[in-house]
């Protein structure tokens, strides 16, 4: 019997593939990163070939590491970074162009006239989403109007696009499989929440033949099998979801009122609110969670733009610390922040504010202020945003906390994550397998083919690392808070 899931997770500077058992536990894995291109400013791009290569060879490499043939896996989950979108020839799998990523800003321009033109309201009903050049519409646009000859070729049908999942699943597949999932289909501009499906009216919009795009399947469900690596020949590709949809399933985030926050250079924070789109009045995201079943769950989505890429500034901008783990040691060299706030708009403020034009701040100096008293404020700013969206999602969706659930690489910091749990006055509750993106894919793909028998099981393995309980005064914390807000509003505009 496959005693093993392979799970793919194809992330934005690196590839990486994790070998997960029953338990759920990870027991061989393998990295690889690529090269960024960066053409122009504000231009983003990828090698296709990086993007597969770098999965193909991480996938070889974790198996082997486990000593695994393709007979010991019962299928592969595929995670992805989201929005990034690729353009090929049906006929050869050619690439046409590097693939667009989702940091690209190339065509904030068409964004803003069809802001000009009245046309968000409008997408955001149909959507979910915000017009913004970091979603797949414009990207792929772009790419047949620049391409020479793609719009007349796209026309005839001779061409396919997709996000990273579906240009993955092709390479995996030999050009058997142009699919994506639910969830991935849901970041594009052109997926509609309410039928599941493209959307004509957007489709026509963006300019974008609907012949072009992926079929949309479920987020757990055999697509295919691997034909195109030997090693892995006949293995079942059973679970695909964009990387922040996938940690919050590997969290077990289920129900309405669950959520986990990744905190990475940015925080990625997902709100579960059950089997209806909620529309925000707080200009957050609708997204789909996943799809099971022919069965849609949702959710809320906001990030953070600056999170633990402010710690990155304190060592590399002001030099106040020569590696990031230091930034916990130095904050614990004073008692608070000594009336300091550190507002990290470096690149503007992201989810509920949306001010492209704030800029970073630091407020409450005096003579007695110390670097640790700016590391405790840093820190602190992570927290801080990340507990805006959680106040913006409540209210959006009318659903009250019970614990957040946390990942990524900052959560080592325990200073931070106490003080995030004094701050939302909700259990922060670490996990004991961290690799939750990974895990999620895994736990997709294994639920397809009977690996788990079902949610409960899985619900079962899940296990915290360590809890940490709210502490202090609630007044004391309120107060924080009013003063950060404070702050963030001289920061705007």
């Amino acid at each position: 019997m496959p005693r093993y899931v392979l799970a793919l997770d194809q992330g934005t500077t690196s590839s990486r593939a994790i070998v997960f058992d029953r338990r759920g536990r990870p027991r061989a894995s393998a990295r690889q990163e690529f090269t960024q291109h960066y053409p122009q400013p504000g231009w983003v791009e990828h090698e296709p070939r990086d993007l597969w290569e770098s999965t193909r060879r991480t996938a070889l490499g974790a198996i082997a590491e486990a000593n695994l043939t393709a007979r010991d896996l019962a299928a592969i989950g595929l995670t992805n970074q989201r929005e990034t979108v690729l353009l090929w020839d049906r006929r050869t799998g050619r690439p046409l162009h590097r693939a667009i990523v989702w940091q690209d800003r190339r065509t904030a321009a068409r964004c803003a006239r069809l802001k000009r033109a009245g046309l968000e309201p409008l997408i955001r009903r149909k959507t979910g989403l915000l017009l913004d050049p970091y979603f797949s519409a414009t990207k792929l646009a772009w790419l047949l109007d620049h391409v020479p000859g793609a719009r007349r070729r796209a026309g005839r049908g001779e061409l396919a696009a997709g996000t990273v999942d579906t240009w993955l699943l092709w390479q995996l597949t030999g050009g058997r499989v142009h699919a994506t999932d639910a969830a991935n289909a849901s970041r594009t501009l052109l997926f509609n929440l309410r039928t599941g499906d493209w959307d004509d009216a957007l489709l026509r919009l963006f300019r974008i033949p609907r012949a072009i795009l992926p079929a949309i399947c479920d987020n757990s469900g055999v697509l295919g099998e691997v034909t195109a690596v030997p090693a892995l020949r006949g293995v079942p590709i059973a679970g695909v979801a964009g990387d922040q949809q996938a940690a919050l399933f590997g969290q077990a985030c289920w129900r309405p009122g669950m959520a986990k926050n990744t905190y990475g250079t940015g925080c990625f924070l997902l709100l579960h609110t059950g089997e209806r789109p909620v529309a925000s009045k707080r200009r957050l995201l609708t997204t789909v969670a996943w799809r099971i079943g022919g069965r849609t769950e949702y959710a809320l989505e906001g990030s953070v733009f600056i999170g633990g890429a402010v710690v990155q500034w304190l060592r590399d901008g002001l030099g106040l610390i020569a590696h990031s783990a230091d930034v916990e040691r130095l904050a614990a060299t004073v008692p608070d922040n000594g009336g300091v706030f550190l507002v990290p708009a470096f690149t503007g403020l992201g989810a509920p504010h949306w001010d492209p034009a704030a800029r970073g701040l630091i407020t409450g100096l005096t003579r007695g202020s110390t670097a640790g008293h700016v590391a405790r404020a840093a820190l602190e700013s992570i927290a801080y945003q990340s507990a805006d969206l959680i106040g913006a999602m409540q209210a959006d969706a009318g659903l009250r906390l019970r614990e957040l659930r946390v990942d990524g690489g900052a959560t080592v910091n325990n200073r931070l994550m106490q003080f995030q749990a004094d701050l939302l006055r909700v259990p922060v509750v670490r996990p004991s397998t961290v690799e939750t993106t990974a895990l999620g894919a895994a736990y997709l793909a294994g639920l397809a083919v009977g690996f788990w028998k079902d949610r409960a099981e899985i619900a079962a393995l899940w296990a915290a690392n360590r809890r940490f309980r709210p502490a202090g005064s609630t007044g004391a914390m309120r107060r924080l808070h009013a003063a950060w807000q404070r702050a963030v509003e001289r920061a705007k505009a």
